[in-house]
């Protein structure tokens, strides 16, 4: 019966840690925007999360993840985050002369959405963890 209880927490807490990574790749873009060849980073969500609850396939917002762009590169290991192996390259819109493809607009836009995404899940948990007090303490 408490997993029935905390599964609903388990789900959301597994979906903040994806969105805390994802913000945190996309900083990684922002600030590096006037690196010089920095190709910008990004990863899917959708399969982040399906990875995080053992292979099943979640429908929801999916984040599209390009492959790496020239075939010779060295496939990325992702760095020190628990999604880490999903971490790919995002989609090239317009190159720079500097051959920086991060798109300031495009990344900001995305900090926002994943941003409010985070917020709501955070309320989720709050929410659930309010009603699983309230029935504990028979209220």
């Amino acid at each position: 019966m408490f997993d029935k209880l905390t599964s609903t927490l388990d789900f959301h807490g597994k979906a903040l840690v994806a969105r805390a990574e994802r913000q945190r790749t996309i900083a990684s873009n922002i600030a590096n925007a006037d690196t010089p060849g920095y190709v910008a980073r990004d990863f899917n969500f959708r399969e982040a999360m399906s990875q995080a609850l053992g292979g099943k396939d979640l429908a929801g917002s999916a984040q599209p993840a390009a492959a790496a762009p020239n075939p010779r590169h060295i496939p990325l290991n992702g760095g020190n985050g628990s999604l880490g192996s999903n971490l790919g390259y995002a989609a090239q819109t317009q190159p720079a002369m500097d051959n920086n493809s991060v798109d300031l607009d495009r990344e900001r836009g995305k900090f926002v959405d994943n941003a409010v995404r985070y917020e709501s899940t955070l309320r989720f948990i709050n929410g659930n963890s309010r009603t699983i007090l309230s029935a504990i303490q028979g209220q």
